[in-house]
């Protein structure tokens, strides 16, 4: 009764055998099973292959899906009226405003200690989120497909996970080198900020550091990296560095290009303190932001400086810049809670406001969001801000009271809590520091948020919409 047929096959092996490939069903069944999915399912689905692609749209079934979706009839006037703009144009608008109006809706929270010593960084991208520290390790999480992390010690050990399972892939290691400062990643590798020196981990397990000669600098405090299309088509980065430049790397020679000079007597556009935050714009234009409050922009090929949009002042230094390539908007947030705004295209300022009585550490948006920026800093409030305005239209904090539940996977325990809303009169001191312990930097995807906190574990912020009862 062990289950062998009579030519030596177990029956699991001939259920195996017998198994039909998804790409192998016919067009009218693949048609039976994505008519039962909503429409951002169908939009995922329509990016796995060529042939579900074509079976999608051959069908019609993101059109139909969109107009029920928008609550119109299904038929010639409504299929013209999806025509005045390119159907992806419409998707994507519906999914921004989903995104806007689920930051406004509840929140759900899920923690997993992601370090035995702390994490104080995150990235996210392509369904990818990079999580790291400060100091001698590195830990990323590669979302939806599997997750990357540089674990703590002498030797630093890079471990691929899956977010799913939670279950470690694969494991790479570094040497015990300077402290890690910054750092950014694509499909294929990280890019870190080590001390005076570049670093590469690829994914088959090779790394790169820079040559001592040609690849150190003076102490760097921020690195951003050329993206273009999500793919490092021109491999550079750009560190900004404590001696007040801003220093431009070839990833393929290895070398320094370029050294942008903020610091010299001469220049009157000169930053007056070290470069302490970077944000790279779609023109070729480096934004950089001073510890003493100026924010300057420069070209990245001519090293020509463009404008600087602001001077030393009262408001403090600049902790974080983020841009807007859909608005033109720049995005900085300051040590003394300050969150200002200004339009690349007039080099105007738009706004400021002190949203928060303490340093801003991070901010961020979807990079298709026009309307929502989300902020957090040293007082643990992750802050939701209208991105025309510069108004606070809520703040968040993990709600305590209700004991969490939790669940294992693999080797890692999830928590998972209740977040909570507080209005602007909440006094922020009279919330227990265990539901908003400091935000050191946070990472914007759809409908949710990845914050880090300086501490062992790290946590996901997810936002649902609010359903309205039909009468």
């Amino acid at each position: 009764m062990d289950g062998t047929t009579a030519d030596g096959q177990s029956q699991a092996q001939k259920r195996m055998s017998s198994r039909v490939p998804a790409t192998s069903l016919a067009h009218d069944i693949l048609c039976m099973i994505f008519v039962l999915l909503d429409l951002f399912d169908l939009v995922r689905c329509s990016a796995v292959c060529k042939s579900w692609n074509k079976v999608i749209n051959k069908s019609k079934l993101l059109q139909i899906l969109y107009h029920k979706q928008q609550g119109g009839s299904i038929g010639p006037s409504s299929t013209s009226h999806c025509s005045e703009k390119p159907l992806k144009v419409c998707i994507e608008q519906l999914a921004m405003e989903h995104h806007r109006l689920s930051l406004q809706g509840l929140i759900d929270i899920e923690q997993w200690k992601g370090h035995s010593v702390r994490a104080g960084q995150c990235r996210m991208k392509m369904g990818l989120i990079l999580t790291g520290v400060g100091d001698k390790m590195i830990k990323s999480y590669w979302s939806l497909v599997s997750t990357v992390c540089l674990d703590d010690g002498l030797n630093v050990a890079v471990r691929l996970w899956s977010l799913e399972s939670y279950k470690c892939l694969e494991e790479h290691f570094l040497p015990n080198l300077a402290p890690l400062v910054d750092f950014d990643f694509d499909e294929n590798k990280i890019v870190g900020l080590i001390g005076t020196r570049i670093c590469t981990w690829r994914r088959n397990g090779k790394r790169s550091i820079f040559p001592s000669r040609e690849g150190t600098f003076m102490k760097g405090l921020c690195m951003r990296c050329v993206d273009r299309f999500f793919h490092y088509i021109d491999p550079e980065a750009v560190v900004g560095c404590e001696d007040g430049t801003a220093r431009v790397f070839d990833m393929y020679s290895r070398k320094c290009s370029r050294i942008i000079r903020y610091t010299l007597p001469e220049i009157a556009w000169m930053h007056s303190g070290p470069v302490r935050c970077l944000a790279l714009s779609d023109d070729q234009c480096i934004i950089s932001g001073s510890s003493l409050g100026s924010i300057t922009i420069s070209g990245l090929s001519s090293d020509q400086r463009i404008a600087k949009l602001r001077s030393t002042d009262s408001t403090g230094g600049i902790r974080t810049l983020c841009f807007n390539p859909r608005s033109h908007l720049v995005f900085s947030g300051s040590t003394a809670g300050y969150a200002s705004c200004w339009d690349l295209r007039t080099m105007r300022p738009l706004w400021e406001n002190r949203i928060s009585p303490n340093v801003i550490y991070s901010m961020q948006h979807l990079c298709s969001d026009t309307h929502t920026l989300v902020a957090g800093g040293i007082d643990g409030v992750l802050r939701i801000l209208d991105q025309n305005t510069g108004k606070v239209v809520s703040g968040c904090v993990m709600d305590d009271s209700p004991a969490p539940t939790s669940s294992q996977k693999t080797d890692s325990i999830i928590e998972r809590k209740k977040g909570r809303r507080i209005t602007e009169d909440t006094l922020i001191d009279s919330i227990p520091k265990s539901s908003r312990p400091p935000i050191t930097c946070l990472a914007v995807g759809m409908q949710k948020v990845v914050t880090t906190h300086n501490g062992k574990y790290i946590r996901m912020w997810k936002f649902h919409k609010e359903q309205t009862l039909q009468a």
